[in-house]
């Protein structure tokens, strides 16, 4: 047999097998009996269909109509309660599970909806639900007390008091189940709220103490955890003397589920207790509760930790000073439990398995009562008493007690506030951390947590200076760590947050350490989301940038690599970009730089672009303003013809046509008031650029003023050094010579031309303009006098500036326009600052060197140096 025979009857083979299991999916079906049982009479009515179903149906009619039973009871609820629940309580006597969950749902529906009248009808309705909570299955018997529970917030007081709290003093009794027992306390606590003080304390109170002291450690435990509700419906004056005494007693229970809740009803009630109660009672029993949970019961500790910050804060009203330093000391061993260097063990000690993923649990739960414990201890003690513990959570060998520092670590950064240099170190350890799940979680409150540490990291010590260098690199390895895994939501949501780095760090670092990262994932990333991300994280990169040849790079970058690229995905990628900037940018500033070579993609090769680019073109039109832009109008009008006769794709020829219907009607079915705002919103996004410019040249020309003054000191500096020497050597070569009085007249004077001529050569912006100073002050745009137009921190104000909407509103509504900006902003070069000035001067000295020869030669000398001076002024320039 050849090999293709062989394979030709394993095949058959195959065949055969299919055909035998075939076979009993035919005789599942249901025979021409199974349909007749099923069948039912067209001609009855619901109740009498539902009557039929409960007495002679399937399992699965009966519980149709079960489920189908709040219907009824709409329709027509005399009839339903009268034929149809008495039969659903026969049935409930044999059901399953499933139909006993069905119907514990459709009586609370009833009882909740109020459906029917209260009454009436609500004895018959409790009574199956009551019958129902002995069940001996706990799955369905807690379902029946679910319902119970939920339909006592909806019932009178009235009605529980016959129909719910006769039968519980029975089914409290010793001689009832363990499940009927424990009923009887969540009922109880339930209860304990709608009534009134002296009913709670006469009618509920005997039986809660006779539950307190059941047998069961489940009943005592469960009833433990009741007594809040109960001494919140007997109120303050009888707490003290009815709860308190069975809480403390509960606490030293044998149990250690019964001392846990003890414990932690006790947190729940400390608003409850008055200060002499939390110092006397509370106080001692806590602490001998922590101890021995501490020594034998680490079961225990987890709820104690997670406890923790909430115990700590409702009893630090009433701690003494060493009753708040044990505290803080016990949360300091309860971070350090299971470590190996905790309590003196030695670095070779091994714990269980399960004991060390109960410590993990504790050191979890300290880290997130982290931030709770630096407010009880006070932040400003914050790096004597919390900082080692800090660092040791964040360093922590467990993934998830890290990722929970990571969670609450924009808390800390709060609640340090000018401290928050402290924690720099470990920020920057959090960003580099191995697993990716803790820098997700630093992720949710990201742009919150760098914002606050680098706007108060003004610490006194020299640590407080290494955030930016230490934070760039670390927020670079954290994408790099992000893109290379799996998990591209993370990474999608981390680009998302990388957008606020212009209100964290300088242009500069931008520029190099992310720009180019940005174009990588925009051209080189597989997966879509992250892609537009990164689009729009670069968007703001050069919305905030404030150097114009920088600007320029991204942008011919942009248009190179993306509009002008040999793929179509980075030609796709382009659009993409251009809906992120009409959100971002101002529609002057897209039509400058993005819409003409959006345009262009009209003869794109590929047929998604040009069909992406149809559904873009009514956006596109909205940013012409016309008459300004009727250029732009023309271009994309002809891109519409060129569509419309050219296209032979038909996806795009019926995008185009549906595109030219809504060209036709944008200006006419848009609400004036939609419009108005939008153009409102347009002209402060143009302010802000315009004011970024501004901002710009003025920061240029002071620092170009500010590098010629220290050329001209430097100068100066020097020619008083060249001019003490060759006085030196005069004197010591001419020692008898002696000069004429009128040579030595004329050179004072020619000094004097030459110092005048030197102080009116403008070597600052102040001096070029006295009155800029005043206007850009105005503008509320840059504050200061004097040689400084700006100030220190000019560029962390306008980068919190322009990311807040409402203060760019009120802060730029007063700059003028650019046309009537004084010349100190509008030029780009500083020779234009000397014209005005100068030509005054000069024609001032003219008009007072009229009269004499003496006065005119005088005059002539003055000038003459004058050019000389500002010839070596320019050269030095």
């Amino acid at each position: 047999m050849t090999l293709n025979q062989s394979s030709l009857f394993g095949q058959v083979d195959d065949l055969q097998d299919l055909t035998f299991i075939e076979r009993p999916i035919r005789r599942s079906l249901k025979t021409a009996e199974e349909i007749e049982k099923l069948t039912v009479d067209e001609d009855l009515n619901d109740i009498e269909r539902a009557v039929y179903l409960l007495s002679s149906g399937q399992d699965v009619q009966r519980a149709s109509v079960i489920i189908n039973l709040p219907n009824l009871v709409r329709q027509n609820p005399a009839e339903t309660f009268r034929r149809v629940v008495p039969k659903v309580r026969e049935v409930l006597h044999v059901a399953g599970a499933d139909m006993q969950l069905a119907a514990a749902g459709s009586f609370l529906t009833l009882l909740q909806d109020d459906i029917v009248l209260i009454q009436t009808h609500t004895h018959s309705i409790l009574q199956i639900v009551l019958l129902n909570l002995d069940h001996r299955d706990t799955v369905v018997s807690n379902a029946w007390l679910e319902t119970l529970l939920s339909a006592i917030d909806a019932l009178p007081k009235e009605t529980i008091r016959q129909e719910i709290l006769s039968p519980l003093v029975s089914k409290a009794q010793l001689s009832q189940s363990l499940q009927a027992r424990l009923a009887s306390c969540r009922i109880l606590g339930k209860v304990a709220c709608k009534f009134e003080s002296p009913i709670v304390k006469k009618d509920l109170l005997p039986l809660v103490r006779s539950l307190c002291q059941d047998v069961e450690y489940e009943v005592r435990s469960c009833m433990c955890r009741q007594l809040e509700n109960i001494a919140r419906g007997i109120g303050l004056d009888h707490t003290k003397a009815a709860v308190l005494p069975e809480l403390v007693e509960l606490a030293r229970d044998e149990g250690s589920t019964v001392r846990l809740a003890a414990f932690d009803t006790i947190i729940n009630l400390l608003e409850m207790f008055d200060s002499d109660d939390r110092t006397r009672v509370i106080f001692p029993l806590v602490k001998t509760f922590c101890e021995k949970c501490f020594k034998a019961d680490e079961a225990v500790l987890a709820s104690l930790s997670f406890q923790y910050g909430k115990l700590c804060h409702g009893l630090s009203a009433s701690f003494t000073e060493e009753q708040h330093l044990w505290f803080l000391e016990f949360y300091k061993k309860l971070c350090v439990l299971g470590l190996q260097h905790e309590n003196g063990h030695s670095d070779n000690q091994v714990y269980p398995l399960e004991l060390e993923s109960k410590y993990a649990l504790v050191r979890r739960n300290c880290a997130y009562n982290f931030p709770a414990m630096v407010l009880f201890a006070d932040p400003n003690h914050f790096l004597t008493e919390l900082y080692p513990t800090f660092s040791s959570l964040c360093h922590d060998p467990e993934i998830t007690v890290r990722r929970t520092m990571a969670e609450g670590f924009h808390e800390i950064v709060k609640l340090l506030g000018p401290n928050v240099h402290f924690i720099h170190k470990e920020l920057v350890v959090l960003l580099q951390d191995d697993s990716l799940e803790v820098l997700d979680a630093l992720l949710s409150h990201l742009q919150e947590t760098l914002e606050l540490a680098t706007s108060r990291g003004e610490g006194p010590g020299p640590e407080s200076k290494l955030i930016v260098p230490e934070l760039v690199p670390a927020l670079a390895a954290a994408e790099q760590k992000a893109a290379l895994s799996l998990r591209w939501r993370v990474h999608e949501r981390l680009l998302q947050r990388y957008a606020c780095l212009p209100r964290v760090v300088s242009a500069d670092q931008i520029y190099f350490r992310f720009l180019q990262r940005m174009f990588a994932i925009v051209t080189t990333n597989n997966v879509l989301p992250v892609q537009r991300e990164a689009a729009r994280t670069l968007c703001m990169f050069l919305r905030y940038n404030r150097k114009q040849e920088q600007r320029q790079e991204i942008i011919g970058k942009v248009l190179q690599e993306l509009a002008q690229g040999r793929s179509y995905w980075n030609r796709l990628r382009y659009l993409d970009l251009c809906e992120i900037a009409m959100e971002l940018f101002s529609k002057a500033y897209f039509c400058k730089y993005f819409l003409i070579q959006a345009l262009e993609l009209v003869n794109d090769p590929v047929a998604n672009v040009r069909y992406k680019l149809c559904h873009m073109l009514p956006r596109l039109r909205s940013t012409i303003r016309l008459p300004a832009d009727k250029h732009l109008l023309q271009q994309l009008e002809f891109c519409v013809r060129k569509l419309l006769c050219r296209e032979k794709d038909k996806d795009v020829v019926a995008t185009v046509r549906k595109t030219v219907l809504e060209l036709d009607k944008m200006d006419i079915t848009e609400p004036y008031h939609k419009r108005h705002e939008r153009d409102l919103l347009d002209q402060k996004k143009e302010k802000e650029e315009t004011l970024l410019l501004e901002m710009e040249q003025l920061e240029r020309q002071q620092s170009e003023a500010k590098l010629t003054s220290e050329k001209h000191t430097e100068k100066k500096r020097r020619d008083s050094k060249t001019g003490l020497s060759g006085t030196k050597g005069l004197s010591g070569s001419t020692s008898g010579a002696t000069l004429s009085t009128s040579s030595g007249k004329e050179l004072r004077k020619a000094k004097l031309a030459r110092s005048r001529s030197l102080s009116s050569h403008p070597t600052t912006p102040k001096m070029a303009n006295p009155d800029k100073t005043l206007k850009v002050k105005d503008s509320g745009s840059c504050p200061g006098k004097g040689k400084n137009l700006l100030p220190m921190n000019a560029d962390e104000a306008l980068r919190s500036h322009h990311f807040s909407v409402a203060a760019a509103s009120s802060v730029l509504s007063p700059t003028p326009s650019a046309s009537s900006m004084p010349v100190l902003i509008r030029s780009n070069t500083p020779n234009t600052l000397v014209d005005h000035p100068h030509q005054h001067r000069s024609s001032t000295l003219d008009h007072r060197t009229t009269n004499g020869s003496k006065d005119t030669q005088s005059r002539k000398l003055s000038i003459q140096r004058k050019s000389n001076s500002f010839g070596m002024q320019s050269g030095r320039e």
